[in-house]
């Protein structure tokens, strides 16, 4: 089926001489941490570094395992960078200084990882791409569970949401190392605290590492490393030119007729698909004759094309001479190593007049696996309407034939003294070639026979008869004949291939026009105008675009301006909103719409929608222009995330600018007032110095010192946004914190009543002291205020599975319904029951120290009234005996 020569690919020697010019990237690809792809990363830049090649570490995660660590003996490790993050001093890959030592190879551990706040690139894999720009090869790890597409269905099974990822293009021209581990094995690595520590591993094995998730997730590292090696396969076939199905791989062709029964051949094809777990493509081969297909064969392509895409398949739509061709090409292109084709019931008259695709396509199939699968037979008269009718065109392009034949005929008839019969059959020529070349072959042949005819009744003798005397004349007639059919055959040929260029040219360059009118837009309205026009003058036919004004999906701009959409249509649309899915006519949703509508879908969500619609009520898109249509809307919806990123960026610029003034205000307003409230403090001292008894002096103290709780907030807050808090972690007691706290606010406890229920035997935490300390200094306080006032405060503390959780809880009116997550917001202050009053930063501090910590917060109302302030200490901060002593 593969021809033996091939030409190579310009896009394939494109992305060769690309890659050439970036520095190589070899992925070793895990199925879950533990499988060892660090170590057998470094033992591998190891080796190179031996054999004299330049091979620096430039950042690489031990997790504490010594056969890992011990393999950094000898390496060039570059200095990572110190970056302060909520109090904390934290480290990340110093790009620049990899960038500057300019190794041969730098080897980067855990692919995936996101940066810290401020850097450069918010991912590491960005990092890399930088590094590769830059000519140096990388060698990374990463975890099949962070691969963009496949996140879904590892969620599925796991039940674990992983939120750092990769997106698949990174695997593009990428080396790819599986490294395997049975799960048994990694199991009992998991057990012999070889991956974590033992606490954690017996929670892992309970959770992500059963054995049915590490199976699940080792095939499908296997089934990505297969893939991603068959893809590199085929892009270095397609740059060498050699020919050849190479099969390590099956890719499976499914070819879609207008005939009934091809839904039925995309369903066989996603069932093979998902038996090989091979990709698969549904084409249609467009030739001459598929113009004059009518609405019901034109409907039943769309919904197959539809159906094979909304199964998983790519498609697409080849114009082509003929529907061999177009699959021998096709097949030759994506080398395809299973096809599956509809044999259709043709009468014998026809398949003896057009041939067997079938037929032609088995006799050539060498190494291609081809599955036949029989159509539904048609009606009789249907068959004979298909068989006698279709592709013959219009009845006026023969009479123009007729009417060309009989002017050559009266201007032979006059120019015969001067040029002889011999030369007549030649004029005869022209107007067979010019019918052929206006309208197709069919008509070219029927002008070659009615010329022939002509010739032999107005020009042989005996004339005004078909009969032939002279056997010289039987021979110019057979050879006019016959002339006259070859050059009507190319002469057809090469209008359907000039017709199928001009198109492509067209489409393109109307593609070109599209994407540049794009990027000169500065606003939605503008970019919204210029899709609607273009898809409306492109396709031929109403456009509108709707997006979300005010919470409702509105009509943005229409074409022509008096579009308007029914309840129905708006139904529709407001379907592929919120399902991110084509909808409406033509689709598999609310067909009774009259629009279809097509979501502008990025990474960032659905931006907006597309709707068309035909002018005359037909389904608004053929199957020659659905890939046409995929490109506008895939060039629209690029357009519009630009805009979007833009708008969150300038908004970006204000919030920052905001904050630093905001910033600078409160630590002027902080400082400023420290030496005020000395000075008052020190009065109120010597006024009880002086009249020891004044009634006034316990309030005056109580108001002061709330004064002062009020400017350490706000230094605290400034301190918190800067990122100017420096962290002493330290094993500390929770029963000692809480007792310390309640001390120093016995004067605001007085009249109340405090439950203290925190065991002593409770675990130590590993936090800072003296954030713990305002952190629940500022709870406390929050309860005192707000729970009434003699009303009784409950301090809880309790050790979960994994977790110890504090809780302060008051017994006043409690938290306004849906505020649990905003009264942790700056300056936030609460505004049902009785939660008023204060500044609101008591609450934001809170919220900023116990992140900074690595403490879960969070607010809700107690079910015997209340309300409860939670906080949750992790495993992760629990000390350990060690940590204790």
């Amino acid at each position: 089926m593969v021809s033996a020569t091939k030409r190579p690919s310009p896009e394939a020697l494109l992305r060769q001489a690309k890659r050439e010019a970036r520095g190589r990237l070899k992925i070793f690809l895990g199925a879950a941490p533990g499988v060892g792809k660090t170590y057998a990363m470094l033992s591998e830049g190891a080796a190179l570094r031996r054999d004299g090649q330049d091979v620096v570490v430039a950042v690489v995660e031990t997790h504490g395992r010594a056969e890992t660590e011990a393999l950094l003996d000898g390496m060039e490790v570059v200095p990572r960078r110190e970056v302060a993050y909520r109090g904390h001093q934290l480290t990340e890959m110093d790009i620049d200084a990899v960038l500057r030592r300019a190794p041969a190879l730098a080897l980067v551990d855990e692919y995936a990882h996101t940066n810290i706040d401020g850097s450069r690139h918010p991912k590491r894999w960005q990092d890399v791409e930088e590094l590769l720009n830059a000519g140096i090869d990388v060698y990374t790890t990463l975890n099949v569970q962070h691969v963009e597409s496949l996140n879904d269905v590892v969620a599925s099974f796991t039940r674990v949401r992983v939120r750092e990822t990769v997106p698949d293009s990174v695997f593009e021209g990428a080396e790819i190392k599986l490294v395997d581990l049975p799960p048994d094995e990694l199991i009992d690595r998991l057990r012999d605290g070889k991956v974590y520590v033992p606490h954690e591993a017996s929670r892992a094995l309970g959770h992500f590492f059963s054995k049915a998730n590490l199976s699940a997730l080792r095939e499908m590292a296997l089934r990505r490393a297969a893939l991603s090696v068959d893809r590199q396969m085929l892009h270095d076939l397609d740059a060498s030119g050699e020919a050849g199905t190479f099969a390590a791989g099956e890719r499976i062709l499914v070819a879609i007729s207008e005939q009934p029964g091809s839904d039925m051949l995309v369903r066989t094809a996603k069932r093979l698909a998902d038996g090989l777990n091979a990709p698969w493509t549904a084409v249609h081969i467009e030739t001459g004759r598929s113009a004059a297909f009518d609405d019901d064969a034109r409907r039943r392509i769309a919904a197959s094309l539809a159906l094979a895409a909304t199964l998983g398949a790519t498609i697409a739509t080849v114009p082509a001479e003929s529907v061999i061709a177009g699959l021998r090409g096709q097949i030759e292109v994506m080398r395809a190593t299973q096809l599956i084709i509809g044999r259709s019931q043709r009468s014998w008259w026809f398949e003896l007049r057009h041939g067997s695709v079938v037929e032609a396509l088995i006799h050539d199939a060498g190494d291609l696996a081809i599955h036949v699968i029989p159509s539904p037979r048609e009606s009789p008269a249907t068959r004979r309407g298909l068989d006698w009718t279709r592709g013959w065109g219009r009845p006026s392009s023969y009479a123009v034939g007729l009417g060309l034949i009989a002017l050559m005929t009266g201007a032979a008839r006059l120019a015969e003294p001067w040029i002889g019969t011999g030369a007549v059959d030649l004029l005869y020529l022209v107007p067979v070639i010019v019918a052929a070349t206006l309208y197709g072959l069919r008509p070219g042949l029927f002008a070659s026979l009615v010329a022939a005819l002509a010739f032999n009744f107005f020009f042989l003798e005996p004339r005004h008869t078909f009969t032939i005397a002279d056997p010289q004349s039987v021979l110019t007639m057979l050879i006019l004949t016959g002339v006259a059919a070859v050059v009507s055959n190319l002469a057809g040929r090469l209008r359907t291939r000039a017709r199928i260029g001009v198109r492509s040219a067209q489409e393109n360059a109307s593609l070109a026009a599209f994407a540049q009118m794009l990027a000169r837009a500065s606003d939605r309205e503008t970019t919204a105008a210029v899709t609607c026009e273009e898809v409306a003058r492109l396709l031929g036919v109403r456009s509108i675009i709707l997006a979300e004004q005010g919470g409702l999906l509105q009509p943005l701009v229409a074409r022509p301006v008096d579009a308007a959409i029914s309840p129905i249509d708006q139904a529709a649309a407001e379907w592929a909103w919120t399902s991110g899915e084509p909808a409406g006519r033509g689709t598999n949703t609310l067909v009774a719409s009259d629009w279809q509508f097509h979501p502008l879908k990025t990474g960032l969500g659905v931006l907006a929608i597309l709707g068309i619609a035909s002018e005359d009520g037909r389904d608004p898109i053929s199957p020659d222009r659905a890939a046409l249509l995929a490109t506008l809307v895939g060039q629209a919806a690029l357009a519009h995330e630009r805009l979007h990123l833009e708008d969150e960026m300038r908004s970006l610029s204000v919030l920052e600018e905001r904050d630093r003034l905001r910033a600078a205000l409160l630590s002027s307003i902080g400082h400023d007032l420290r030496t005020p409230l000395t000075g008052v403090t020190a009065a109120i001292e010597a006024l009880a110095s002086e009249h020891p008894g004044a009634s006034a002096l316990p309030l005056a103290r109580a108001e002061v010192s709330r004064l002062r709780r009020f400017l350490d907030n706000l230094v605290e807050l400034v301190r918190l946004d800067s990122g100017g808090l420096s962290l002493d972690v330290a094993p500390v007691d929770l029963t000692d914190a809480v007792a310390a706290v309640v001390h120093d606010l016995k004067d605001l406890l007085r009249g109340h009543h405090v439950d203290f229920q925190v065991p002593a035997g409770l675990p130590l935490v590993r936090v800072d002291e003296r954030l713990l300390h305002h952190i629940l200094l500022n709870l406390l306080a929050n309860a005192i205020q707000h729970g009434g006032s003699a009303g009784p405060i409950a301090i809880i503390g309790r050790r979960t599975p994994d977790a110890v959780a504090l809780t302060v809880r008051d017994h006043g009116g409690g938290l306004e319904p849906g505020s649990e997550g905003t009264i942790f917001d700056t300056f936030e202050q609460g505004k049902g029951g009785d939660r008023h009053g204060g500044s609101g930063l008591g609450l934001a501090i809170v919220k900023g120290f116990a992140d900074a910590l690595g403490i879960s917060v969070s607010a809700s109302n107690h079910p015997d009234g209340g309300a409860a302030f939670t906080l949750t200490f992790p495993s992760a901060l629990i000390a350990t005996i060690s940590d204790a002593e």
